[in-house]
């Protein structure tokens, strides 16, 4: 019988470091794509998937996360007498967003890797299955990206990865996964993944990208890392080590994604995204299109700020 998938970890313990000097006081998961900080979306793609268990896993320097989902009856007042409901009525619901994915945060102990904020969540969700969103990913979609990997875990009942088709020049940029068998409708078996190949040496059309379902047998395998870790103290505890690990005497699926995704870890995907976002604005989007335009018959204008 396929468990229910309620809960969802999201990693926020990250320092930013490529985002860097914008992320110094700042923590990325805070800065605006569009009018919504980033793991506003991913907190948003979470509820609207039934999710109703979101725990964000963060380190030092990140209250600024805790502080925008957490309610804030005073300004909500001000906002009202100063005859702003439109404002209040955002404010107030942000909190219900928080409180409908009964949000909680994890302060991140244990080796360096993204599989630690996960197995340090894993312990507080007994044997259940969770999925894994990173908080600079966002995605459009009719269907929410989380929905269409809890789609593919009821049909499996097993670990699944996101994934979306890749250009080949752009391998060495992802996780590529060893396809076994197309199922039809996006959905692959796969038995494992090579990190960064080139090229040539791509297993698949395929870059696995932010998104997971995770089960007991993943967590076991991050556990059986961190105490190798332990023994060693060298290296890192990553989760791809963990599904690979699983992958080699269970099964593994990938989903792919069908929706257009936004990576918003370095600068130049994040004015990626921004732009985007902004274009599809109804007032900001004609602004920006007017910019390029006068910008473009007119090359000469100094825009440096």
């Amino acid at each position: 019988m396929t468990t229910t998938i309620r809960r969802a970890v999201i990693p926020a313990a990250g320092l930013g470091s490529r985002l860097l000097p914008l992320t110094k006081a700042t923590p990325k998961e805070m800065l605006p794509v569009g009018d919504k900080p980033v793991i506003e979306h991913t907190v948003r793609e979470l509820v609207a998937s039934g999710i109703t268990d979101i725990t964000i896993v963060v380190s030092g320097g990140k209250s600024l996360i805790q502080d925008h989902f957490r309610p804030n009856p005073a300004l909500v007042e001000q906002l009202r007498a100063d005859g702003k409901p439109e404002y209040a009525d955002a404010v107030e619901e942000i909190a219900e967003l928080s409180r409908r994915g009964h949000i909680t945060y994890l302060d991140q102990h244990g080796p360096y890797g993204n599989g630690t904020p996960v197995l340090n969540a894993a312990r507080n969700f007994d044997d259940e299955p969770m999925l894994v969103l990173w908080p600079d990913d966002v995605f459009v979609a009719e269907v929410p990206r989380a929905q269409q990997l809890i789609r593919a875990y009821e049909a499996t009942n097993c670990p699944v990865l996101a994934l979306m088709p890749m250009r080949p020049e752009d391998s060495q940029r992802y996780g590529v996964p060893v396809v076994k068998e197309n199922l039809g409708d996006g959905l692959l078996r796969i038995t494992g993944l090579v990190e960064k190949p080139k090229p040539a040496d791509a297993p698949s059309a395929f870059a696995a990208i932010g998104g997971y379902v995770i089960t007991p047998g993943i967590i076991d395998e991050l556990r059986e890392q961190t105490r190798r870790w332990y023994e060693h103290r060298t290296g890192e505890v990553y989760l791809t080590d963990a599904i690979n690990a699983y992958a080699g005497s269970g099964a593994v699926y990938g989903q792919v994604i069908q929706g257009r995704w936004y990576d918003t870890g370095n600068p130049a995907d994040y004015l990626v995204a921004q732009f985007a976002f902004a274009l599809a604005h109804p007032e900001y989007g004609p602004v920006l299109r007017r910019l390029a335009r006068d910008l473009e018959d007119h090359p000469g204008i100094d825009t440096t700020l």
